[in-house]
C-alpha cells in the first residue's frame, strides 16, 4: 500500500535555495515511488515584502542586506549555480539581475492551488524558470498571465485577479501563518504539519525523511 504524505513547500519565487530544494524534492518523490507519494501545497514567503516596485539591483541588494563584498557575493551565485546544475536545475549566466517583490506571484499561486495541486506545481516550477534561468521579472503583469496561460489556466481570470486584490488577504493570512510558526527562512518543508526539514538538502536527505515518516524507512535510519 503506498503511504500517502502531505506537504507544504514554503518558499519564494525569486528564492534560489528553493528552486533547489523543490528539483531535489521531486527527484526524491521519484525515487521513493510508487511506495510514497505526495499531497503538495506550495505555500507563500516572501523574502523582501517591502521591495520597492522598481526592484533593486541583485548585486547591491544581497551586500548591502548580508554585508558581503562583491566579489563574496559573485562566488554565491557561482556555488548557487553549481548546485543546481548537480540536481538538474539552470539558474542560467548571470541573468537574474535585480530582485522584484513577489506578492502578485503569490496570489496567483493561491488561486492555482483552488485549481488543482499539478497546475499549482506547473505554475511554481514556470515562475521559478522565468526568473532564474530566462531572468524576468515575477512581479510583471504580462509574464504572470503569460506563464499562467504556459501552465494551462485562464489568461483572462489571471488577468482579472492580478488588477484587483483578490486573494491578497487569504495570501497575507498565510504568510502570517507560517511566520508566527516561527518559519524566518526558506525553503521550510512541512510534512504531515509536523516534521520540518529546512533548506535545499540533496536529494538523498529528502528521500531518507520522506521513507523514514512514511513508514517505509529501514529501522536503522537516523532522524532526519
Amino acid at each position: 500500500m503506498t503511504a500517502r504524505l502531505k506537504i507544504d513547500f514554503v518558499s519564494d519565487v525569486s528564492c534560489p535555495w528553493c528552486a533547489i530544494g523543490l528539483t531535489s524534492l521531486e527527484a526524491a518523490l521519484q525515487r521513493v515511488a510508487p511506495d510514497v507519494s505526495a499531497e503538495l501545497h506550495f505555500q507563500p514567503f516572501e523574502l523582501n515584502p517591502q521591495m520597492a516596485p522598481e526592484g533593486e539591483d541583485t548585486v547591491e541588494h544581497l551586500t548591502r542586506k548580508y554585508g558581503i563584498s562583491e566579489q563574496q557575493a559573485s562566488a554565491n551565485g557561482e556555488a548557487i549555480r553549481a548546485r543546481g546544475a548537480a540536481v538538474g536545475f539552470d539558474f542560467g549566466a548571470g541573468k537574474r539581475k535585480r530582485i522584484w517583490n513577489t506578492f502578485d506571484a503569490h496570489r496567483l499561486l493561491h488561486w492555482a492551488e483552488l485549481e488543482g495541486e499539478a497546475v499549482q506545481t506547473a505554475l511554481k516550477k514556470r515562475l521559478l524558470k522565468a526568473y532564474f534561468t530566462d531572468g524576468e521579472n515575477p512581479s510583471d503583469v504580462e509574464l504572470l498571465v503569460r506563464a499562467a496561460a504556459d501552465v494551462g489556466l485562464d489568461p483572462v481570470r489571471a488577468r482579472e485577479i492580478l488588477q484587483s486584490d483578490e486573494y491578497a488577504a487569504e495570501t497575507r493570512e498565510r504568510e502570517r501563518m507560517y511566520t508566527d510558526a516561527g518559519i524566518h527562512s526558506v525553503p521550510a518543508i512541512i510534512i504531515n504539519d509536523r516534521h520540518l526539514i529546512s533548506g535545499g538538502q540533496p536529494v538523498e536527505v529528502f528521500e531518507r525523511a520522506l521513507r523514514q515518516i512514511a513508514g517505509a524507512a529501514p529501522s536503522d535510519v537516523a532522524q532526519a
